[in-house]
């Protein structure tokens, strides 16, 4: 075998993973921002929410969901900053379209 038979050979091989291995790595990307988004979400209702309702008793609800964070910015894994609805706190992540009220939504 030729060098350039490897190289062939080689080049088939990348191609052939690229078509099979490609797809799961981007899928398992998009899960993974998922399960960011919502491990955030979680994470403001269930323990920023609360540290911060102790901090300001003569409110009912922040203002924005940066007041949670302390001064820090707070954004979901695609760079959207999280919404924050009161009465009752709902907090939400736009989700991959960066819009909020569509079905990627992530509450």
């Amino acid at each position: 075998m030729t060098l350039l038979e490897i190289m062939i050979v080689l080049a088939i091989l990348a191609g052939v993973m690229g078509l099979i291995i490609g797809p799961r790595v981007i899928k398992s990307f998009t899960k993974s921002q998922d399960d960011l988004a919502r491990m955030g979400v979680k994470k403001l209702t269930h323990q920023a929410y609360p540290q911060w309702l102790m901090a300001n008793p003569q409110k009912r609800c922040p203002a924005s969901v940066n007041e949670l964070g302390e001064g820090e910015e707070l954004v979901d894994p695609w760079g959207t900053p999280y919404a924050v609805t009161c009465p009752p706190l709902a907090i939400a992540s736009a989700g991959t379209d960066g819009q909020l009220g569509t079905a990627d939504d992530i509450k």
